[in-house]
């Protein structure tokens, strides 16, 4: 439920050491319609965000792109990390129903609880990717100096696109056992919040 942008560093010789990630999220909606839960189903698999990771329309997403700028400092004749800056924004897609106003409250209950958890697991996608970012952060300020700054590049592309490489495949672990608990975890929110209504 996602789409991933590739990372994209600069490189550039300065003095610097200094250290900084920047996280931005953002989020956006689109309507659906309908006003049986059939509608519902039916309008989130034709209006659903389409992602590139899957080919398929989701009931919401998470569009996740990493960048930044990493410098080298020449330091006795040896080539160390300078300035990191992990840069991280996350543009989450939800669903908005135009027609929540006037349903039932049966309908409604339904609707805000699986509303609810499309955000939840979109928030935990984000989570998952700024906790890739500090440690993509981490890993590069840990690098050792080398001979040169060529073989530090190297380096820094090596461990970036391992680092991405554990990030999606932690985002579709996620995704994998979300899937597989759907039923049981919506069922257990309906039964919560109508315990919740009837007090």
């Amino acid at each position: 439920m996602r789409a991933v942008a590739a990372s994209a560093f600069l490189f550039a010789f300065t003095h610097s050491t200094q250290a900084e990630t920047q996280f931005q999220k953002s989020i956006s909606y689109f309507q659906i319609g309908g006003k049986t839960a059939a509608d519902l189903d039916r309008e989130l698999s034709n209006r659903g965000p389409l992602t590139q990771s899957t080919g398929a329309r989701h009931p919401g997403a998470t569009e996740i792109k990493f960048g930044g700028e990493l410098t080298y400092v020449e330091k006795d004749g040896r080539c160390n990390i300078g300035e990191v800056k992990v840069t991280l924004h996350t543009k989450i897609l939800l669903p908005r129903w135009k027609n929540r106003a006037r349903t039932s409250a049966d309908l409604a209950l339904i609707w805000d609880t699986l509303s609810a958890d499309i955000k939840r697991h979109e928030e935990r996608h984000a989570e998952i990717s700024r906790s890739y970012g500090r440690m993509l952060e981490k890993r590069l300020k840990g690098l050792r100096p080398q001979k040169t700054c060529e073989a530090l590049q190297a380096q820094v592309a090596d461990t970036t696109q391992k680092v991405m490489a554990e990030h999606d495949s932690d985002q579709q672990r996620f995704d994998r056992i979300e899937s597989k608990n759907f039923d049981a975890r919506m069922m257990r929110l309906l039964s919560h919040r109508l315990k919740a209504r009837e007090n």
